[in-house]
């Protein structure tokens, strides 16, 4: 059913409603609209910025309603900072682009057709440059061509949403999807609000220890210059400039060191005196461009590192960032996460989360009964398939990523034998990709199409002029494009399960009590700053930092929330996924 208009202003009612359209109104202010389990308007009322807190933080407490607005990141950020957390979001950009290109849609013309919500707007924009007014951010929507986040635009492309999911070939599914993505998004700005603790003096002296001493700006830190000159030396070229590729690369081969790249698994292919200072100076450099003195000065304020997450910023629905990189944390920085004093860091990440993914979305009951509470790498050597962990390793990996050469190419056949189910449901996803067909995760997300320009290699190809390098480059793109679809259903899938995990992490801990005498993480802010909250989250890991007397409520409660998450995607199978959890308070103390 359609959304009727929204009056001007009618007062909320006090019944209960399942929905609640947050979106602006006349002028600076917001407006709020009340809409009822069939999506007919309540009431509506509207507010200036500074009122918007209250009014969201009374509504939330008498409705509890599923908040639908255009962006959390555009939202929500404002709303923590004033004290005020939501249970549950719609958050329609996202949700947009989902449903556009999900193969379980039976119609989504019409969402195609409302093109501004293709545009997500500038993560830094809510957080950074609101001002004084909330609407500040629809300049920068305005440039990047994004929807005004006006109420009834807001209101309509959620009746676009409504009726796609209940159109839909399977709506359970989709709605599953829909409400994790949305909780991804309000997790997302929570660890931002909340922050990572990060210790500044350990990361300098980790920083100096490993580069020398920090240099003044512009000059290269004493021990990256000593090896430097150490590669100049063994290459007896003392003019070459490292840090150039193109003329790198020149004088390895002036020495003798024939490579394609100057990459690090190309270089290590090689012996020659050169090669071990020139992968450390790589190394160090990398440390010093990806999370240098720099980056620390540039990220990490009051104890605290506030990266950006963009949830769904991968095509497969994993998350990315859009500062900070905080999915790049190198594990050598890891000693600089630690917790305030009288809290500790409870860190969880899952064994073999894709295969196990696989293993349950196939039913290969085979390889489930592999990785049944042990290492599933290890349960495949116990069954006899391979010799050595690392076999099963490679071999694994190769079925998910379409390895066919080398130990990969040996492992996989042995894989087929004994793994039917999980293999066919691989190998005919990648089938798919190579005819330029379209896969879709568990809960329905789906690959993007194929243009025009592929579809007319193919074709062209298979002409019976076609030349051979013609017809190889196709063979290759095709085979290309079935490797990324083999793992798009897995790696998607397994997104979709993080997801679901932390979704009801989250709301686990959101029924903490505050504890009263603990000494207050202050910079976590004031949702934060006396319960045990999110902190970390990198694919298939969690950090949740906690005051010492929650830590092992929480430890608790990311178990029981990775067991309800494998029930509610994959109810009746007999999977498990086991957790390395620790208690620490330090993240390298694992």
């Amino acid at each position: 059913m359609t959304s009727s208009p929204p009056p001007a202003s009618v007062p909320l009612p006090p019944a209960t409603s399942a929905w609640c359209v947050l979106g602006r109104g006349d002028g600076d202010r917001a407006r709020l609209i009340a809409l009822d389990g069939e999506g007919r308007t309540l009431g509506t009322e509207e507010v200036a910025t500074d009122g918007l807190a209250a009014l969201v933080a009374r509504y939330e407490a008498q409705h509890a309603p599923r908040w639908v607005w255009s962006d959390a990141a555009a939202w929500y950020p404002r709303l923590l900072a004033a004290g005020v957390t939501l249970q549950r979001c719609h958050d329609l950009r996202l949700i947009h682009r989902i449903l556009c290109h999900s193969e379980l849609v039976q119609d989504a013309q019409a969402l195609r057709a409302a093109t501004g919500w293709d545009t997500p707007l500038d993560p830094h924009e809510p957080i950074r440059d609101l001002g004084a007014t909330l609407f500040e951010l629809d300049v920068a929507s305005a440039r990047s061509g994004a929807v005004p986040s006006d109420a009834e635009e807001t209101l309509a492309e959620f009746d676009r949403q409504r009726v796609a999911i209940d159109g839909a070939q399977d709506p359970g599914r989709l709605r599953l999807l829909v409400a994790a993505e949305s909780a991804g998004a309000l997790i997302a700005a929570e660890l931002q609000a909340a922050g990572i603790p990060w210790d500044v003096a350990h990361h300098d002296q980790i920083l100096t220890e490993a580069l020398g001493p920090r240099p003044s700006p512009g000059t290269p830190p004493a021990r990256m210059v000593e090896t430097g000159a150490q590669v100049r030396a063994a290459l007896d070229d003392p003019l070459v400039p490292i840090d150039s590729p193109p003329r790198l690369l020149r004088a390895l081969h002036r020495a003798g060191i024939d490579v394609p790249s100057t990459s690090q698994w190309e270089l290590q292919q090689h012996e020659h005196p050169a090669i071990e200072p020139l992968l450390r100076y790589k190394k160090m450099s990398r440390l010093l461009t990806a999370n240098g003195w720099t980056w620390l000065d540039e990220w990490v304020h009051e104890g605290r590192y506030r990266p950006v997450y963009v949830p769904g910023g991968v095509v497969t629905g994993r998350w990315a960032s859009s500062g900070g990189g905080a999915l790049q944390i190198p594990r050598q920085l890891r000693p600089a996460l630690r917790a305030d004093p009288g809290w500790r860091l409870v860190s969880a990440d899952v064994s073999q989360l894709e295969p196990r993914v696989l293993a349950a979305m196939s039913g290969d009951q085979a390889m489930i009964t592999a990785g049944a509470g042990k290492d599933l790498y290890s349960g495949i050597v116990e069954a006899g398939i391979v010799q050595t962990r690392q076999e099963a390793k490679i071999g694994v990996l190769g079925a998910l990523y379409g390895g066919t050469t080398g130990d990969s190419g040996r492992v996989v056949p042995r894989l087929r034998r004994n793994f039917p189910a999980a293999m066919a449901l691989v190998d005919g996803a990648a089938a798919t990709g190579e005819r330029g067909g379209t896969v879709t995760t568990w809960l329905g997300r789906s690959s993007p199409a194929v243009d025009d320009a592929w579809t007319q290699s193919q074709r062209a190809a298979n002409q019976p002029d076609a030349g051979p390098g013609q017809q190889e480059a196709a063979r290759r793109s095709a085979r290309d494009r079935g490797r990324f679809t083999r793992n798009f259903v897995v790696q998607g899938t397994a997104a979709e399960w993080a997801l679901s995990w932390m979704a009801a992490l989250r709301l686990q801990l959101a029924r903490f009590e505050a504890v009263p005498d603990a000494e207050a993480a202050t910079p976590s802010g004031p949702v934060f700053s006396r319960r045990a909250h999110l902190a970390f989250f990198l694919h298939d890991e969690v950090i949740v930092h906690a005051p010492a007397e929650q830590a092992e409520a929480a430890a608790a409660a990311i178990t029981q929330s990775a067991d309800a998450a494998g029930r509610l995607l994959f109810p009746g199978s007999p999977i498990d996924f086991p957790l390395d959890l620790t208690i620490t308070e330090r993240s390298a103390e694992k």
